[in-house]
């Protein structure tokens, strides 16, 4: 194929159970799925996930909800993100939990619960900081909260906040949205006493204890990537994606010989240029044009000429053994190199997150073990 991902389940597996293993027992963990499985996959990586010891799965949109539950009938799923009415439905349907941080949005919750005649499992938001969707007034949530658990049709299922600056390692900011959502999740714990508490994400969960409670909501880490964008090796993560091509093609170029769009790269002496019949189509991003590197034979080669959207070039240098069919790495390991997601990102000035998400679905996923 011209281009496909690899996705490792055991090393989502293992992931899992490195988790499990650090919150220790009587804390779940929550694999959040969304977004495909952030490029992964989501059903193939949430069953992964449950194997290695995930208690439940998360995900922003009722769609992703609604997939998921054909898959897994009796897991819970929270769905985090807001919602539409319409889209409540969706969700309600898909028997998942969903978060709810305003009063208006709790009397539609219960409505559409009187109209399917069950109950509806709410997670209460407070914004200790991310500035995003939540209630600031920690006493305007423990009234919402109050509100919900006094609603028949309504059972306050938990009660949570996300961290800002989980994975900038060494502020003092989560530290204080800590000191915010503890006091406010303690109360709410009194109102609903069964109710889940939570906020770690990914980086919180291998930062902080404290931030752990009843529950963690890991998702880069499930895929082996490291939320603070350096070696997962360090924190015992096993990347599960790998992105791969082949050279397509092996081209003489004599120097001053130009490859791709704007004739941003000019060979500098006679070389020899492989062409991969991958671009930023299938999510490798323009910003690595004669910025990248591509795996061959288990040797880097450098990223030339504008990466376009269905072919880029690599230079094999001025003696080759390259022919066309080799095998090419774009994310992934090959003999004793590799190339990291983290890696992409820095030169790229993003995260890892968006590297894997990046991947369009025009590229297959294939499932290893």
């Amino acid at each position: 194929m011209r281009a496909v991902a690899t996705v490792d389940v055991g090393a989502i597996e293992r992931n899992c159970r490195s988790l499990k293993k650090r919150v220790g027992d009587g804390v779940e963990l929550c694999a959040v799925v969304k977004a495909n499985g952030y490029g992964h996959g989501a059903a193939v990586c949430a069953a992964a996930a449950l194997r290695g010891g995930a208690d439940r799965l998360a995900v922003a949109a009722a769609g992703e909800a609604e997939e998921l539950r054909l898959h897994f009938p009796d897991v819970p799923i929270l769905v985090m993100g807001a919602l539409t009415v319409q889209e409540l439905r969706t969700a309600l349907d898909a028997h998942a939990d969903v978060a709810v941080w305003r009063e208006g949005f709790r009397q539609v919750c219960s409505q559409v619960a009187g109209e399917l005649g069950r109950m509806v499992r709410v997670h209460v938001k407070l914004d200790s900081g991310m500035g995003r969707l939540g209630e600031r007034d920690p006493q305007a949530l423990l009234e919402l909260a109050r509100a919900c658990r006094d609603d028949q049709r309504l059972d306050v299922a938990g009660v949570w906040t996300h961290f800002a600056t989980a994975d900038e390692e060494g502020d003092s900011f989560m530290a204080e949205q800590l000191a915010r959502f503890t006091p406010v999740a303690e109360a709410v714990r009194e109102l609903a006493p069964d109710c889940t508490v939570h906020a770690a994400n990914s980086a919180a969960t291998l930062r902080e204890p404290a931030a752990h409670f009843d529950m963690v909501r890991c998702g880069i880490a499930v895929y082996g990537l490291d939320p603070f964008g350096r070696d997962p090796g360090e924190r015992d993560l096993e990347p599960a994606l790998e992105l791969h091509s082949y050279v397509a093609d092996v081209k003489r170029f004599e120097a001053g010989a130009s490859a791709g769009y704007g004739r941003t790269w000019r060979a500098p002496d006679d070389t020899w240029v492989g062409v991969l019949p991958i671009g930023y189509g299938d999510g490798v991003r323009r910003g690595l044009s004669n910025n990248g590197e591509v795996l061959v034979g288990g040797r880097l080669y450098p990223l030339v000429g504008t990466v376009s959207m269905d072919n880029i070039t690599i230079d094999l240098g001025s003696d080759t053994d390259v022919e066309p069919g080799a095998p090419a790495v774009l994310i992934g390991a090959q003999g004793s190199e590799r190339i990291l997601a983290e890696e992409v990102a820095s030169r790229l000035g993003t995260i890892n997150y968006e590297v894997t998400c990046g991947i369009s679905q025009r590229v297959p996923r294939e499932v290893i073990a």
